[in-house]
């Protein structure tokens, strides 16, 4: 009888750095692309224009590739070394999501990923494809179905031996794997995760609206935020944490081993004064290998000038006036908004002498307190 070949994947997945690895089928029927489609349909998914355009893609892993027999889920760990909630009390400095404070996870995970495809190949002779949320293929659902952990009531992926800080992997293969046991979701009558949310971007459990992430503000949503928003997002500059910080099951997690994966001390609650003196070439050697860098200074720049508007801090007016004249409308106007919130006066006394004079008229827009109070 010949070996089961689960034993060798696990075996070399574990040896590649990764924490878990489960199997799945890709080709039975689910719900996940039913739920999908009522998520779009209802716009939910916001400016992620991607998620409609390949919404019949993502319906099902054989839909993208119908060759799919079986897929290996892989889970890589990143959690922080202690609690990073304190983080969001300091007002003069930013806070930056976890999984975003080391070296591009993409990068990491895909290099090892396609190592261990290539030596399943070889081994059961069969074709098999790469993925690492870059693709149109719904992961969690699959991870979830591998008995990797369950999606949570903030939509997330739970493991009773991971918590909620781990990347997920996968692979697809034509091989025919005996699949693993899902397992049954752990959250109860819990809600400490959507309690935590600072915008209430849970209509109800295990849905989610991304027009209220901060994480989908902050990295995805391209223009001036709706208004509402502005004071909500505190210090956080780059994604949030809260839904999963706030995770019972966090009691199991561990901190990263990948050193790739472990915090740059300069991600560490970086000073928004440093932060708002980024230019485009500054801003890129600074996220050098990182995966903010993709979101472009300008919106990152906005991002960081919420945080100043909310810091309280008078000693970043000037930086904040001298972005006022920036050559990216968004940056000029959240500048605005950032200077009323520290300093009002000066706010008005700017705005009666530049009233008129600004052609954008979203930021000319933010010059009128009526609107955006």
């Amino acid at each position: 009888m010949a070996a089961d070949p689960r034993i060798f994947i696990r075996k070399r997945a574990a040896e590649l750095g990764f924490d878990a690895c489960r199997f799945a089928s890709a080709s039975e029927p689910w719900s996940a692309g039913e739920r999908l489609a009522l998520f779009v349909g209802e716009g939910r998914h916001g400016e992620m224009a991607w998620m409609e355009t390949t919404l019949e893609r993502r319906s099902h892993p054989t839909a993208m590739w119908d060759g799919a027999k079986s897929a290996i889920v892989l889970a890589m760990n990143y959690g922080p070394d202690q609690d990073p909630r304190p983080e969001l009390e300091a007002g003069s400095d930013g806070y930056i999501s976890v999984y975003a404070r080391g070296d591009d996870y993409h990068e990491v995970i895909k290099g090892r990923l396609k190592i261990l495809a290539g030596q399943i190949a070889a081994r059961l002779g069969q074709e098999v494809k790469v993925f690492v949320d870059t693709a149109p293929l719904m992961e969690k659902p699959l991870a979830a179905r591998s008995g990797m952990g369950w999606q949570g009531k903030h939509t997330n992926l739970l493991s009773r031996d991971l918590g909620s800080w781990f990347f997920i992997g996968t692979i697809l293969t034509a091989a025919e794997l005996e699949p693993d046991e899902p397992v049954t979701g752990g959250c109860g009558s819990c809600t400490a995760c959507m309690d935590a949310c600072p915008t209430n971007a849970f209509p109800t459990p295990y849905q989610i609206d991304a027009r209220r992430c901060l994480s989908y503000l902050t990295i995805e949503y391209g223009g001036l935020w709706p208004s509402e928003f502005r004071a909500m997002t505190g210090n956080r500059i780059y994604g949030c944490d809260d839904c999963l910080a706030a995770c019972p099951w966090n009691k199991f997690a561990k901190s990263a081993q990948e050193m790739r994966l472990q915090a740059r001390d300069n991600l560490r609650s970086p000073p928004l004064s440093a932060l708002l003196a980024l230019d485009d070439a500054a801003f890129r050697a600074l996220f050098t290998k990182s995966p903010i860098k993709r979101i472009g200074r300008d919106r990152f720049i906005r991002n960081v000038l919420h945080a100043a508007g909310n810091s309280g801090d008078h000693s970043l007016i000037p930086q904040v006036e001298s972005l006022l004249d920036d050559p990216a409308p968004v940056v000029r106007g959240t500048a605005i908004w950032a200077l009323r919130q520290l300093d009002p006066s000066r706010f008005e006394h700017l705005r009666r002498d530049r009233e008129g004079m600004e052609g954008d008229i979203a930021v000319q827009a933010e010059w009128r307190p009526a609107v955006h109070p």
